[in-house]
C-alpha cells in the first residue's frame, strides 16, 4: 500500500472549499432572516450564526472522533476525542487536520438547518443546548455511517455531499421538533409574511456560491471528479429554478422571489448527494425532477396543522430524498468510475438509496425525539406567548433588528419605568404581536 503523500494543490483546493462551505451558515442566516417577521429577524439569524460556535467546538471535542475514528459499524470511539492525534499527518493528500475542519463546517450548517422550522418561538438557550447535544447525538452517529466506514458505507450507498447525512437528516429532526415545540401564536391566525426578499435572494446566492465548496470540495482533492461536482452544482438548481418558476407561473401567473429563492435551495440539495456521481445531463434532469415534489410538497404542507415556519421538510426532507432516491437511478459508470444506477443497469443501488434513507429518517426521528422530550424536563423550549407577541429579537437578545420599536424593549428590559416612557400606541402595537 502506498503511503499517503500531502498533495499542495489538493490542500489550496481544499482550504478554499473549506472557508465556501463555512461562508454557507451566514448565507442561510440571511435566506432565513429574510423569511420571517422583522420583530424576529435577528433571532432567526441568531440561529444560524450561533451554531458556528456552539457546533464547532463540540465538533472538535467529540463529534469529529464519534463520526471518523473507526470504533464500530454504527459509532466512532473516542481516539479522536479532543483532536487526539488529530494533526498534519496526511488524510488522503491533505492533512488530517484540515479533513477535520472541512467535516466541521458540514455538522455547523446540517445543525443550523433545523432552526428554520423552529423559527419565531424557540427559546434561544434550550436551542443552543439542543444543536449542541444533536450535534454530537444524531449528526455524528449518520456521518460516520456513511461516511466513516459505517454499515452504510459497507452497504454501498452513495452519498457525495450529505443528502442523506445533512438534508435528510436535518429535515427530519426540524419535523420532529416543529411537533414538538408546537404552532406560533399567530399561526392560521393572521398572514405571516417574509419582512426582507432581497435578504431571501441574498442567502440563495451566497448559499449557491458557498455550495460549491460544499459539493466539488467533497471530492478532497482538486481532481477530474470535483470538477464534475462543480459543473452539476451549476446545471441542476439551474433546472430547479426553471420549472419552480413555469410552476409559479402556471398556478399563479405570477413568478416570486421567494419561490425562486426556493426552487435555487431545493436545486441545490437535490444534487448534494448525486454530484459527483452523475453525468451533467443527469444533473439536469435530476434538478427539473426535484423541483416538482417539494413544490407541491410545500403546498400541501400550508394546507396543514404542521407549523414548519420556513419549509425545512418540503426543501430539505423531500428534495434530499428525491436527490438520493434519484442518485441510484443517475448515477453512471462512465463518469463516476465506480458505480452505476437502475439506468444504467444497476437496479440495486436504488434499493440500497432507498435503505440509507430510510436509516436516517427513523433515527433521526427517533433520537431527536427523544433529546427534545428530555430537555424540555430541563429547560422549556418555546418561548411564553408574550415572548412571541414581543418578538424574539427583544425577549431573547434584548436588541431589535431594525431600531424603531423602542418601546418593546423599553416594556421588557425597565418595567418599572412605563409611566417615565409611556410611548402607548407603539407598547400596545407590541404587546399585541407587533409588526407582522
Amino acid at each position: 500500500m502506498d503511503t499517503p503523500v500531502i498533495v499542495p494543490a489538493d490542500v489550496a483546493f481544499m482550504l478554499v472549499a473549506t472557508a465556501l462551505v463555512l461562508l454557507m451558515t451566514p448565507a442561510l442566516a440571511f435566506f432565513y432572516g429574510g423569511l420571517v417577521r422583522s420583530k424576529n429577524a435577528l433571532n432567526t439569524m441568531m440561529m444560524s450564526v450561533a451554531a458556528l460556535g456552539f457546533v464547532g467546538v463540540a465538533w472538535a471535542l467529540l463529534g469529529y472522533s464519534l463520526a471518523f475514528a473507526t470504533g464500530s459499524p454504527v459509532l466512532g470511539d473516542f481516539s479522536k476525542a479532543f483532536l487526539a492525534g488529530v494533526g498534519l499527518e496526511a488524510q488522503g493528500t491533505i492533512p488530517q487536520i484540515l479533513f477535520m475542519a472541512y467535516q466541521g463546517t458540514f455538522a455547523i450548517i446540517t445543525a443550523a438547518l433545523i432552526s428554520g422550522a423552529i423559527v419565531e418561538r424557540m427559546r434561544f438557550f434550550p436551542y443552543l443546548v439542543f444543536i449542541t447535544l444533536w450535534c454530537l447525538v444524531v449528526y455524528a452517529p449518520i456521518a460516520h455511517w456513511v461516511w466513516g466506514g459505517g454499515f452504510l458505507a459497507k452497504l454501498g450507498a452513495l452519498d457525495f455531499a450529505g443528502g442523506t447525512v445533512v438534508h435528510v437528516n436535518a429535515a427530519t429532526a426540524a419535523l420532529v421538533a416543529a411537533l414538538v415545540i408546537g404552532q406560533r401564536k399567530d399561526y392560521a391566525r393572521q398572514a405571516i409574511l417574509p419582512h426582507n426578499v432581497p435578504f431571501v435572494l441574498l442567502g440563495a446566492g451566497l448559499l449557491w456560491f458557498g455550495w460549491f465548496g460544499f459539493n466539488a470540495g467533497s471530492a478532497l482533492a482538486a481532481n477530474a471528479i470535483a470538477s464534475l461536482a462543480f459543473v452539476n452544482t451549476m446545471l441542476a438548481p439551474a433546472a430547479t429554478l426553471v420549472v419552480w418558476t413555469l410552476v409559479d407561473l402556471l398556478r399563479s401567473r405570477k413568478a416570486t422571489a421567494v419561490g425562486a429563492a426556493t426552487g435555487i435551495v431545493v436545486g441545490l440539495v437535490a444534487i448534494t448527494p448525486a454530484a459527483g456521481f452523475v453525468s451533467p445531463m443527469g444533473a439536469l434532469v435530476l434538478g427539473a425532477l426535484a423541483a416538482l415534489p417539494s413544490y407541491y410538497a410545500l403546498v400541501l404542507r400550508a394546507r396543514t396543522g404542521l407549523d414548519d415556519s420556513l419549509d425545512v421538510v418540503a426543501a430539505h426532507g423531500v428534495g434530499g430524498s428525491v436527490g438520493a432516491l434519484l442518485t441510484g437511478v443517475l448515477a453512471s459508470k462512465a463518469w463516476n468510475g465506480t458505480v452505476d444506477g437502475l439506468l444504467y443497469g444497476n437496479p440495486g443501488q436504488l434499493g440500497i438509496q432507498a435503505v440509507a434513507v430510510l436509516a436516517a429518517i427513523l433515527y433521526s426521528g427517533v433520537a431527536s425525539f427523544l433529546l427534545l422530550k428530555l430537555l424540555n424536563l430541563v429547560l422549556p423550549l418555546k418561548a411564553a406567548i408574550k415572548e412571541e407577541g414581543l418578538g424574539l429579537d427583544v425577549s431573547q437578545h434584548g436588541e431589535e433588528a431594525y431600531a424603531d420599536d423602542e418601546g418593546a424593549i423599553l416594556i421588557l428590559q425597565r418595567p418599572d419605568s412605563a409611566a417615565s416612557h409611556p410611548a402607548p400606541a407603539l407598547t400596545t402595537a407590541a404587546a399585541e404581536g407587533g409588526r407582522s
